[in-house]
């Protein structure tokens, strides 16, 4: 982020896109925008951008941008989706950019030949669904059979990436529905699986490396407020129990929606969010609290080592979201006596801004409200730990809140790592969280140390001084042998952890020996 100019907050951008000012310059008409009518708006004074399809005169935005000028103008003129996918795809932006619709691009019509190719191929395929289902047992048999045929065809499949098939069938008791859901991946787990039930809409989505499979349909009938979430790790089955509501025979499961029995990458995915209740709020620091939100009873979901949610609040009429890394209520002395998976709650420390618009908000809810949150993202990978023997996490005030888990992880479950050591900067002494507990934990477990540094210490401060350098890191992170393999972890506000990131390059360490936590 960069420091903006007085008058250029959220909040005042808000206002400004409420106050009926003319912001496309097109006195409120909609266009079709051709791609070389969007190449000619490529300048700061002149800045029209595409995202997904509808086109934005992001000019009046330039100076509101809280990651300034420069970053909307790598986008200028052109389509930049991908580019704002990279870097904040969790951002509503058409809720943010409304006022600023010019109207969509003028797409290219599809070439003849490939539409006559795809109605002929699916002519054929209608032509094997028909001759095979009479001859099938089940609806599983039915869709092996059809993909068997299809891959003879050599027709590309929705749920086929990267040889990866994904399937679904359902049963019925008296009482109970059960949707299994079949990915043969060994490693399946329960982190990988999320599941909502609101009113009579079921939400499944199996995580799968950097793709997801989602289950989505209309109940046919209503079900009870709880179910249950089966998996068989070793074949990667997914069962999905559901109580029925009135014992009664279902004919078909429900109604498939749009995005139903998909199987794409998670960044075309979009976010999904369900409503929690706040149900505690603790003071950490004077300007930090940890905000506890009890998941609905008919959601699944466990938040991975090292990923986090986003939180979406309705302010001023706009939808604005902000993403944090959930963790423990709690750094226990001893990690094993905590249930790490306790999937009733998500934990979040949060630092209050006296000019921040979002967490202001967050901070006023009472006890008893209900707050958005998202599922989880992030492409930290628990076996970049567990192949390690050295781990050293940096981290600059609430950029911490991923290394908990990941303590919590390195110190129980790998065995072969020699030393964790935390470096955790701070401006002052009373803005360190969790010190006490942090202090006990090096004095019980003899891998573990911790090192605090601070920028505006007082005269008393016996510890290390100054704000993130090559010379600090050079001498807090080395390696104890030549040979030694080394994961860094890296999270706090931008600057640190883009300084961070070259200072390491500068000692030496590869792309592959560090992660940064950037939401």
């Amino acid at each position: 982020q960069v420091p903006l100019k007085p008058g250029r907050s959220l909040m005042d951008w808000i206002r400004l896109t409420k106050s009926g000012k003319d912001l496309t310059g097109l006195k409120g008409r909609l266009i079709e925008v051709t791609e070389d009518e969007l190449a000619k708006h490529n300048k700061k004074e002149d800045c029209w951008i595409c995202i997904r399809g509808f086109v934005y005169n992001v000019t009046p935005y330039m100076e509101y941008h809280p990651g300034g000028e420069d970053e909307l103008m790598k986008a200028a003129g052109t389509d930049g989706t991908d580019l704002f996918d990279q870097v904040h795809r969790w951002v509503n932006y058409e809720s943010m950019l409304k006022g600023c619709l010019v109207g969509r691009m003028a797409f290219k019509p599809i070439a003849a030949p490939k539409v006559q190719f795809l109605l002929f191929t699916f002519s054929l395929l209608s032509s094997v669904v028909g001759l095979l289902y009479p001859f099938c047992c089940s609806k599983t048999s039915f869709i092996l059979i059809v993909f068997s045929k299809l891959l003879a065809l050599g027709l590309p499949l929705e749920n086929r990436v990267n040889n990866v098939f994904v399937c679904y069938d359902w049963f019925q008791t008296d009482g109970l529905i059960t949707i299994v859901i079949y990915t043969k991946q060994k490693d399946m787990n329960a982190e990988l699986v999320i599941a909502d039930c609101q009113d009579k809409r079921l939400r499944g989505e199996i995580i799968l490396d950097d793709h997801s499979y989602l289950l989505e349909v209309d109940l046919e009938h209503a079900v009870q407020e709880d179910f249950a979430v089966n998996i068989a790790e070793k074949v990667g089955k997914v069962e999905i129990i559901l109580k029925k509501r009135d014992n009664i025979h279902w004919k078909v499961l429900g109604q498939p929606l749009e995005s139903h029995n998909t199987f794409i990458r998670r960044v075309d995915r979009g976010l999904f969010y369900r409503k929690c209740k706040l149900v505690s709020k603790a003071e950490v620091t004077h300007d930090t609290k940890l905000f506890c939100l009890m998941l609905p009873k008919n959601t699944h979901l466990q938040v991975p080592i090292g990923q986090h949610v986003y939180l979406k609040q309705v302010i001023a009429g706009t939808e604005v979201v902000k993403p944090y890394t959930p963790l423990l209520p709690f750094l226990p002395l001893d990690f094993k006596e905590l249930s790490c998976h306790d999937g009733a709650h998500i934990y979040l420390m949060i630092k209050i801004y006296s000019c921040g618009l979002f967490t202001q908000a967050l901070d006023h809810l009472q006890i008893g409200d209900y707050i958005s949150v998202s599922n989880p993202e992030g492409n930290f990978k628990k076996s970049q730990v567990q192949t390690s023997e050295e781990l050293f996490l940096l981290a600059a005030g609430t950029g911490f809140t991923p290394m908990v888990k990941l303590l919590n992880f390195a110190l129980t479950e790998v065995s072969c790592l020699r030393t964790v050591k935390l470096i955790f900067f701070n401006k002052k002494e009373d803005d360190v969280l969790w010190r006490n507990q942090l202090e006990q934990l090096a004095l019980k477990d003899e891998r573990f140390e911790v090192q605090f540094v601070l920028s505006e210490p007082t005269k008393n401060w016996v510890g290390k001084q100054g704000k993130i350098s090559l010379s600090l890191l050079s001498e807090c992170v080395k390696r104890s042998r030549k040979d030694s393999k080394v994961l860094i972890c890296i999270c706090g506000p931008t600057p640190f952890t883009e300084q961070g990131v070259e200072y390491l390059k500068d000692l030496g360490y590869s792309q592959e020996e560090m992660h940064a936590f950037i939401a």
